[in-house]
């Protein structure tokens, strides 16, 4: 049986996030199709650099959940030969800047700061760098911040 929804309903569904996502591999875990509360609010009360933010949180923490415990998150730039950052933080400044934080290969302090009309993200796994300690997984911590704000 259809849901009937009233006009404002429909407006209201139309302008919520939603991810969805199909793989080659069946098996392959796709992204969140329950939203955390914080991402659930409409796209229109989010500044272009909340939202790409939060949506990036997700995508982190999803493929953090791909990795194994002597892997960690990095992004590699596209363009130039900035090479790989690992990602240590995360941020924005509203209304259109995404800044990311960590650390090159060579473990040099990095910052990228970027519009959210620029935003072109890899996300790749490097080995992590101490071997007797855990593998860090900021996607987690982003996400639980989203949740305590």
């Amino acid at each position: 049986m259809d849901k009937i929804e009233t006009s404002a309903e429909a407006a209201e569904s139309a302008a919520l996030p939603r991810c969805y996502e199909v793989h080659a591999n069946p098996e392959t875990a796709s992204g969140n199709k329950d939203l955390p509360k914080p991402l659930q609010k409409p796209v229109e009360s989010k500044s272009p650099a909340q939202w790409a933010y939060e949506r990036l949180i997700l995508y982190i923490q999803n493929f953090e959940k791909t990795l194994d415990g002597d892997h960690e998150v990095a992004m590699g730039f596209t363009g130039g030969d900035a090479g790989v950052m690992r990602i240590e933080g995360m941020g924005y400044f509203d209304p259109d800047i995404i800044t990311f934080y960590g650390s090159d290969g060579g473990g040099a302090k990095t910052q990228l700061v970027q519009h959210v009309s620029q935003l072109n993200v890899m996300l790749r796994a490097l080995p992590k760098t101490i071997e007797d300690k855990p593998a860090n997984r900021i996607g987690f911590r982003l996400a639980a911040d989203l949740e305590d704000s």
